[in-house]
């Protein structure tokens, strides 16, 4: 299995990329970002690439795969909904669209968020703009498309956020992680779980097409 990964450098892309090269499934994983991931490993292949927009100057290097892990994304804070819209909408269906034209049998898994609105109506305007990232992608004429909305990830196996904030609140959580996992088990789950129920679904599918923390474990553990 051929796999096109998104946003290896974040800390989601970090665990989806280890548990892929693990995985002896996958022959080759190539990975896509304005930045190197820095990892060493044989079935790796890097493309470096800053205009996330415009890919009409890499398509060459865009056919050919089974499935594409999209796992790009930025927080809303301190953003307005049209500048939240280019680097969360835009951006992912400038990707997207080249991806279904290219490569019409893949399956494409896009990293969501819990909370997502799918009626694009709701107050809260990142969940309005997710919503409609996720509708938009399960229009594309992929072979089969999944919407990913993780709640709580817990970093695993070195696995850091590039966001100082989010690394303070990881290393404050990390005792109370047990705790919190057997409290709100439906919302709690790892880089290492997410990265194997994305290669699940796209090894076999799944039921349904937006998929939440249970349905992650699940797929992990089968």
């Amino acid at each position: 299995m051929k796999i096109l990964l998104f946003g290896a450098t974040g800390m989601v892309g970090q665990g989806v990329l280890r548990e892929c090269l693990l995985d002896p499934d996958v022959s080759l994983v190539q990975t896509i970002g304005r930045t190197p991931t820095g990892v060493q490993n044989s079935k790796l292949r890097e493309v470096i690439h800053k205009d996330l927009w415009n890919y009409g100057s890499i398509e060459a290097n865009l056919s050919g795969f089974d499935a594409c892990f999209f796992c790009l994304g930025t927080t809303s804070s301190g953003m307005n909904e049209a500048d939240y819209t280019r680097v969360t909408y835009d951006l992912t269906l400038a990707a997207a669209q080249t991806l279904s034209r290219l490569n019409p049998q893949m399956t494409f898994v896009y990293v969501s968020g819990e909370g997502a609105d799918s009626s694009e109506k709701g107050r809260t305007m990142w969940a309005r703009v997710r919503g409609k990232t996720e509708n938009a992608l399960l229009r594309l004429p992929f072979k089969a498309a999944y919407v990913f909305r993780p709640g709580f990830i817990q970093p695993l196996n070195g696995v850091r956020s590039k966001t100082p904030s989010y690394r303070i609140l990881y290393s404050l959580s990390k005792p109370l992680m047990p705790i919190l996992s057997f409290v709100f088990p439906k919302m709690i789950t790892t880089t290492a779980r997410l990265g194997r129920a994305m290669l699940a679904v796209a090894k076999n599918g799944a039921e349904k097409k937006i998929l939440r923390t249970p349905d992650f474990d699940k797929l992990a553990e089968d």
